[in-house]
């Protein structure tokens, strides 16, 4: 019989990543999904990407515009939620400093080995 690790953390005790001067991540990651919390602040841009990986994006404060497939904008609001199916060209820009919950199946392996570039300009 396998035994499955589990993972037990606080918020505050996983590293903050300053990815650049207006995105701070932190995230954990079990074998099939992944959970992270972002923080933007009003006036940031993250540039049109895509990836393998379902996104949903819960915003807990603040609101996010996200352009989809290139000419579908959403505004995303505190108490609302976006899936983003897999593959799906996106970008978003923070239209006030806010929190963001993003889940991702399975996880990021862009951020886990720290090769999302594109975040970090």
């Amino acid at each position: 019989m396998t035994q499955t690790a589990w993972k037990h953390e606080r918020l505050s005790a996983i590293p903050v990543e300053h990815l650049n001067p207006l995105i701070e991540r932190q995230f954990v990651h079990g074998e099939q999904a992944m959970l992270a919390r972002l923080l933007l602040r009003k006036g940031c841009i993250v540039p049109e990407h895509s990836h393998p990986n379902e996104q949903i994006t819960y915003i807990l404060e603040g609101a996010l515009r996200f352009t989809l497939n290139g000419d579908e904008v959403v505004t995303v609001h505190a108490g609302e939620m976006l899936v983003i199916p897999s593959n799906v060209k996106h970008s978003a820009e923070a239209l006030e400093d806010t929190i963001d919950l993003d889940v991702f199946a399975p996880p990021r392996e862009d951020w886990i080995q720290g090769t999302d570039a594109y975040l970090r300009k």
